[in-house]
């Protein structure tokens, strides 16, 4: 029970992060939008871009946390815990869309410069950078390392910090220079931290999606933890998965003694259960066989040769 409190109580913070953060954010991204029109500035209309995928961002990873906590059903047996997932798809892909159309736009740019009113464009910059940087600190007081939905959004907003950053470096170099093709280049340079943050995030959730092997399970360090237990001696069908960020599940096959008596195997189970819980696996569903029940040597499941094929025929 401590450890669902921990993380509901987590989960309370999570969605309380982006609430807030949704609020400043899409403020900021019309006032930037209007900026970057009357300053002609392609460098801060590309943050508004940027910023208006975050607001959505984070406008979508707060509906995540709304619908993940729907009861489970029988139509959901897990509830909609996975909405988290495809938010952070969705998230990913949109940054990847939005990195592209920078980069047309800068090419235009780079062939015909336009004027762009750099004092304008300096001080939207400026207010822009400072309310990045309070969204920022306000995101990495959420669970930005296990949740991939609030990761996604901190990523979002990290990319906007340094779109602000290169956006005030443009408007110097124009301002002092007079280098029209600063501006341009300032917003190339978000669209590559646009891109690589919407590739690490759409990668990370298709691979949640693909029910891949969570990226902080050491399955080696599970299988010997497991195997370990004297009264267990092989497993086999095992899978290991991700329900969402933070909620690792197991499942395996555990061949045992058959004179093992139900309170012993009750016993057992409660032994490996908290064993994998402080390897980061709250669901655990172990099948217990005796020797002499038929069972495949693979200690992973092969669907195309499995001793139970029959029933599938």
């Amino acid at each position: 029970m401590g450890h669902d409190h921990g993380h509901d109580h987590t989960h309370g913070a999570n969605k309380k992060a982006l609430m807030i953060s949704f609020i400043i954010i899409t403020l900021y991204m019309i006032i930037e939008a209007v900026g970057g029109f009357i300053t002609n500035s392609l460098a801060l209309l590309s943050d508004a871009g940027h910023m208006l995928s975050d607001s959505i961002s984070l406008g979508v990873g707060f509906l995540a946390f709304r619908m993940g906590e729907k009861v489970a059903s029988y139509s959901k047996t897990y509830g909609y815990k996975r909405f988290e997932i495809l938010a952070a798809v969705f998230n990913g892909v949109t940054l990847i869309v939005i990195s592209l159309y920078i980069f047309y736009e800068a090419y235009h740019r780079f062939m015909d410069p336009p004027e762009v009113a750099s004092t304008g464009m300096l001080v939207i910059a400026i207010i822009g950078l400072i309310v990045n940087i309070v969204v920022a600190w306000i995101l990495m007081r959420g669970d930005t390392e296990e949740n991939l939905n609030l990761r996604a959004a901190f990523l979002h907003v990290l990319g906007d910090l340094l779109g602000s950053v290169g956006a005030i470096a443009a408007a110097l170099l124009i301002m002092f220079f007079g280098l029209g093709w600063a501006d341009p280049l300032a917003s190339v340079i978000v669209a590559v931290l646009v891109l690589t943050s919407g590739w690490r995030v759409t990668k990370d959730a298709v691979h949640v999606l693909m029910e891949g092997t969570p990226k902080n399970v050491e399955l080696e360090d599970i299988i010997q933890t497991i195997e370990n237990v004297p009264e267990i001696s092989a497993i086999h069908d095992l899978h290991v998965w991700s329900i969402t960020s933070g909620q690792n599940a197991l499942s395996c096959h555990a061949v045992v003694d058959g004179s093992l008596s139900v309170q012993e195997s009750q016993e057992l189970l409660r032994t490996i259960e908290h064993e994998l819980e402080q390897k980061g696996i709250g669901h655990v569903t172990i099948q217990m066989e005796s020797e002499e029940h038929p069972h495949t040597d693979s200690l992973l499941c092969d669907h195309e040769s499995g001793p139970h094929d029959h029933e599938h025929e």
